[in-house]
């Protein structure tokens, strides 16, 4: 199976970027050489990761970065999205690990060597947990911690990176991290979830302030996850449970960065459960973006609860990933064209999408198809939107290889590039290959 676009297709323009996407404590392994972080104590507790293992070594990235980066430019993408490990660059007490900046200074060069743009993400999850250990994001000044982390890397970068994306997703540092309790460092409890959410966000906007300073010629940013919520029926009340798990999950994230304040929502949860905002927080989480990250995966459904709130419904009917999820392309062109016509966009990049599927080799060969059919399903979801009137500037397919996916462990596969973790082997799909037809397709228009 191929995936095909039309040669009219606004994907194939000179200007638009494609990359493949990954995340430092899911790939780089090294464990020894950077400080210790909330998923190292989060696998080390019984229980957490379903298949019991951690992300010490991952895909050994760090010791094979040179493999990894020739087998990037294999695929003829123009970008390659990475985040970087707070916990490798800043120590303990303070001081920078000068090791740890010349892995990535060794990296970025050899990416710009292959004319290959650096998308840095600052911070992919992995707090260091020396910071934890000291309030972590309940703690406001952690994100002034990372303000100044946000200093080191742009300067020792340089013009080595195209763009920064501040922040990865926080909702899933807020809610998974501290209202569901599914990710590190596991904690069930809404008013922290809410604290914790509106500290990242400031660590957002403090950051902005130092990189558009530092790197005022990089795309500066922010990625933030979206799943179109629907009402499990047509009732009243799944109807208003549907528009508060959008608020809550979508728009608490993308409002304060845009308009300056959160969703109505917030007025309705109880006093105890509020965030405390400080005089001026608002003004520096609206910072002017460069432009707007959008990961997605599926949609969510809902229903109305005894307690007057939403609880999600599980998806039960196929086709569904190996993660359980819903396989619903066309909620990648609702979310972006809802935000498009809600909001003043600045330039919008797809930097994440892709799907979990149980692969397995055959003779050598993993013939990926229904990862294949998704990317063209989502391919063609982003060009509607592009058509429909709206800015994408480039996609990014999640992810480069399989990894350590956060608490399934290594049970899961994203990745386009198999990952043998006992040889640490890298196997091109057939999605690696079908996306890679696409951009050597793209580079003979040009």
């Amino acid at each position: 199976m191929k995936i095909t676009l039309a040669t009219t297709s606004p994907l194939l323009k000179p200007d638009f970027v494609f990359g493949v996407a990954t995340a430092a404590f899911q790939i780089e392994g090294a464990a020894d050489s950077r400080e210790p972080c909330i998923w190292d104590t989060f696998c080390a507790t019984p229980g957490r990761i379903k298949d019991g293992s951690d992300g010490l070594v991952a895909c050994d990235h760090v010791n094979r970065w040179r493999e990894d980066v020739e087998l990037i430019a294999g695929l003829g993408v123009d970008a390659y999205r990475l985040s970087i490990a707070w916990g490798r660059i800043i120590r303990r007490d303070g001081s920078i690990n000068q090791a740890g900046l010349d892995f990535y200074l060794q990296l970025l060069d050899a990416l710009q060597a292959r004319n290959i743009k650096a998308f840095v993400t600052l911070y992919h999850w992995d707090l260091p947990q020396y910071l934890q250990d000291n309030g972590g994001w309940l703690n406001r000044d952690t994100a002034y911690k990372f303000a100044e982390y946000a200093d080191v890397v742009s300067r020792a970068f340089g013009s080595r990176v195209y763009s920064y994306a501040t922040l990865n997703e926080p909702f899933c540092s807020a809610y998974l991290s501290y209202e569901a309790g599914i990710h590190a460092p596991g904690v069930q409890n809404r008013k922290q979830g809410r604290q914790v959410a509106h500290h990242l966000l400031l660590a957002h906007g403090l950051a902005m302030q130092v990189l558009q300073k530092n790197a005022p010629k990089a795309l500066n940013g922010i990625v933030l996850n979206f799943s179109p919520c629907h009402a499990a029926t047509n009732s009243e009340a799944d109807l208003r449970a549907a528009d508060m798990a959008d608020q809550y999950h979508n728009q608490w994230y993308i409002q304060p960065l845009l308009e300056g304040c959160y969703p109505t929502l917030l007025e309705h949860l109880p006093a105890a459960e509020q965030p405390d905002i400080a005089e001026g927080d608002m003004a520096i989480i609206a910072q002017p973006l460069d432009f707007l990250g959008v990961n997605y995966y599926t949609r969510t459904v809902y229903r109305a609860n005894s307690k007057g709130w939403f609880s999600d419904v599980p998806p039960t009917e196929p086709p569904l990933t190996d993660m359980g999820w819903e396989i619903y392309p066309q909620g990648l062109t609702e979310v972006l064209l809802d935000m498009h016509r809600r909001y003043k966009l600045p330039p919008v990049y797809i930097t994440e999408n892709g799907a979990a599927m149980p692969d397995k080799p055959v003779q050598g060969k993993v013939q990926d198809q229904a990862r294949v059919a998704y990317f063209q399903q989502h391919l063609l979801a982003t060009e509607a939107a592009i058509n429909a009137g709206m800015r994408i500037d480039g996609y990014f397919a999640w992810s480069l290889m399989d990894n350590f996916e956060w608490a399934e462990g290594y049970a899961k596969r994203f990745g386009i590039v198999y990952v043998d973790y006992v040889s640490q082997q890298r196997t091109l799909k057939a999605s690696a290959i079908a996306l890679r037809d696409v951009f050597a397709g793209r580079q003979q228009q040009r």
